[in-house]
């Protein structure tokens, strides 16, 4: 089964969705074989694969270039490209030409745009011009230089008040969907409660309707210090660092190749 917006959309209520970040054809096909039903081709790609400091430098070609990829290695699962910065916010027409490039030329299923209340005329664009929208709020990390760093969202009553307008106007301009990333757990609760269309959190508690997690922070993959809401499910970077090390060695010691490794 392919997973489609509204197949996605109909699960509020029914079961928590899992979402993943992948960057690549080989990633995608091994989030898409676990039977995950969303995979997102993040802009955090900046930073996991592209040797970026922050996910602001990622451009429209880097990411129809990885989301092409993604797309290759993926047949069930629902893929989101991000909307990269300043390829949506300096107008609506700017938008819609950016998110039809994803669907039209990279194969994706839907688009990601980080804000609220301010990016609901473009949301409401985009669905009415056949483009799926899955929002974001909260810590948005495009908006990073406004809010002074990576900190958590929603803390005072006010700014609560603040992201749930955000979270209904997101729902009433057609989003199939939202991401809700580093609030409070009791505000991640509430929003989830109000609206009638999943909020997938990260940061966002176990209140969420469902969760997303960075590809290479679940594997344990960098070997740097990781946000507290990252579990990860592995260790690799140890690991490969072995392999490599090994490998290393054996060549330079004539072990390998061996017989075995030779025609």
């Amino acid at each position: 089964m392919k997973w489609t917006a509204t197949k996605i959309k109909a699960l509020k209520g029914e079961r928590n969705i899992a979402m993943l970040t992948a960057y690549d054809a080989l990633t995608g096909s091994l989030v898409d074989d676990a039977d995950i039903p969303m995979v997102l081709v993040g802009d955090s790609l900046g930073m996991t694969v592209l040797g970026y400091e922050t996910m602001l430098q990622v451009d429209m070609d880097e990411m129809l270039h990885h989301t092409k990829a993604v797309a290759r290695g993926v047949k069930s699962s629902l893929v989101i490209a991000d909307m990269p910065f300043m390829s949506y916010q300096p107008s609506i027409e700017m938008g819609i030409r950016n998110a039809g490039r994803f669907l039209k030329e990279a194969s994706a299923d839907a688009v990601k745009i980080e804000g609220g209340a301010l990016r609901s005329e473009l949301i409401e664009a985009l669905v009415g011009n056949g483009i799926p929208v899955l929002g974001h709020i909260g810590l948005t990390p495009q908006s990073i230089k406004v809010m002074d760093g990576y900190r958590v969202q929603g803390k005072t009553s006010e700014q609560a008040r603040q992201l749930m307008d955000d979270a209904m106007a997101v729902e009433q301009a057609g989003a199939f969907a939202l991401v809700l990333e580093c609030v409070p757990a009791k505000l991640g609760k509430l929003i989830s409660s109000a609206l009638k269309i999943p909020v997938i959190g990260i940061g966002a508690g176990a209140g969420c309707d469902g969760q997303v997690l960075v590809f290479t922070d679940l594997l344990g993959m960098s070997g740097k210090p990781l946000p507290k809401f990252v579990k990860k499910y592995a260790d690799l970077n140890p690991l490969i660092k072995e392999a490599l090390s090994a490998y290393k060695a054996e060549v330079e010691s004539g072990a390998y190749p061996t017989d075995e490794q030779s025609y």
